[in-house]
């Protein structure tokens, strides 16, 4: 199944978004809805996202290809990824649930420790109350959910005007920023604690 929005959240603006997410289908007894398999799926042309699991299966077929990204899921690991980083103009992590915060650590290890310079961005369950935080991990780019209003949860980029520790973002924490003309007295009672 394809997911598309018409816009997203990508540096700091609203703008057109041409990529789909595609999501596997999982079976369901009530509706008859059969599970999609990762190796058989027909990926579509065209900017398409797909799962981890669909390129790993598909990877020979799906690398001659420019126009694919790849998604993580929150139990995946980034290192997954080390060896084919540059094949992707896009990379995104899924928050299948806003209180699922596991995708925060798998951006910071992409940005940090993978050194991916592409477009990260962040999709499924993706709220105003998140995007602060999200772009101090290393999110470049926020597909928001349809159901609220974009242009209000761009907002939440500015939500904050300081931050105390350090991160992808900001290097240093808020105490190694400042410069401070600090007088110790000796005669003070927690001296030299």
């Amino acid at each position: 199944m394809l997911e598309s929005h018409k816009e997203i959240i990508k540096h700091r603006a609203v703008v057109a978004d041409d990529w789909s997410v595609l999501r596997l289908a999982v079976a369901d007894l009530e509706t008859g809805v059969v599970a999609e398999a990762p190796d058989t799926v027909v990926v579509p042309e065209g900017k398409v996202i797909v799962p981890l699991t669909v390129w790993q299966a598909q990877r020979a077929v799906l690398a001659a290809r420019s126009d694919i990204g790849v998604w993580l899921a929150p139990d995946e690991r980034a290192e997954a990824l080390k060896d084919d980083l540059d094949k992707f103009a896009v990379v995104a992590i899924d928050f299948p649930k806003f209180t699922d915060g596991r995708g925060y650590s798998t951006a910071f290890n992409v940005r940090m420790r993978l050194n991916y310079q592409g477009e990260l961005r962040a999709i499924g369950d993706v709220l105003r109350d998140q995007l602060f935080q999200m772009q101090r991990c290393g999110f470049d780019a926020f597909a928001t959910r349809q159901d609220r209003n974009i242009h209000d949860a761009l907002k939440g980029l500015t939500d904050f005007s300081e931050v105390y520790q350090a991160s992808v973002d900001i290097k240093a924490p808020l105490f190694r920023r400042h410069e401070r003309d600090v007088r110790i007295d000796s005669t003070d009672v927690g001296y030299g604690i």
